[in-house]
């Protein structure tokens, strides 16, 4: 059973979910295979997603977690990495949401084609694929799992965490699949990505300010 306090938890999901619902790898192959090859692999792509973020929370929890054991000078390191990630990501988010909004005007940079022909299994399998190759994954869980204590975490503490991030992922996903299966929804979502983009940043600099001055005053 996990005996850490729910805040931990709930501090690593609110960043994943928000980077997760920003437009990346994961979310338009999502996209792209619900528009073109339908609901079902859609959802195929969803799954493949859920498993896949499993996966890495568990891999760089343990790892973390052994790293922090052996040596406890590691810690305040990885937090101002974890800082710094922070607000790598949010300057990139930020980037991305002032060019999302200056190529509106293009209505030909915002019609995603679809990706047709393919199984729910086949897209699990990309989907899969796109979570192991997404460097975007590492440095993200490098960033949030320097703010979970990994080292006093249990055993019930990593498989909660990790079932919490894999549900997370694959909730998110299906509804990406579900609701954004046609051309029309998934131009209005792209319409609205520069804005998601821009909350994003705010977000991630406001957290990673908060977890500086914690460092700093600790």
């Amino acid at each position: 059973m996990p005996h850490l306090p729910w805040a931990d938890f709930l501090t690593v999901w609110t960043i994943l979910a928000f980077n997760i619902m920003t437009p990346g790898p994961n979310v338009l192959n999502t996209i792209v295979l619900a528009i073109g090859s339908g609901r079902a692999a859609g959802m195929g792509s969803a799954m493949g997603v859920g498993l896949g973020i499993g996966f890495w929370c568990l891999g760089t929890s343990l790892g973390l977690a052994t790293l922090f054991a052996a040596f406890p000078v590691v810690k305040p390191v990885m937090t101002v990495v974890a800082v710094g990630l922070l607000l790598w990501f949010a300057s990139r988010y930020a980037r991305q949401g002032i060019d999302g909004l200056l190529a509106l005007r293009s209505a030909e940079g915002w019609r995603p084609r679809g990706q047709e022909g393919v199984t729910m299994r086949g897209a699990f399998a990309r989907s899969m694929a796109i979570n192991a190759s997404n460097p975007k994954a590492l440095t993200t869980w490098i960033a949030v799992l320097s703010i979970f204590p990994v080292a006093r975490a249990g055993a019930g503490d990593i498989a909660l965490l990790c079932l919490g991030a894999c549900a997370l992922s694959f909730s998110i996903h299906s509804i990406y699949a579900l609701a954004f299966s046609t051309p029309v929804a998934a131009r209005s979502y792209l319409r609205a990505a520069p804005f998601i983009n821009l909350g994003v940043a705010i977000f991630f600099t406001g957290f990673g300010l908060v977890l500086l001055h914690g460092a700093l005053t600790g």
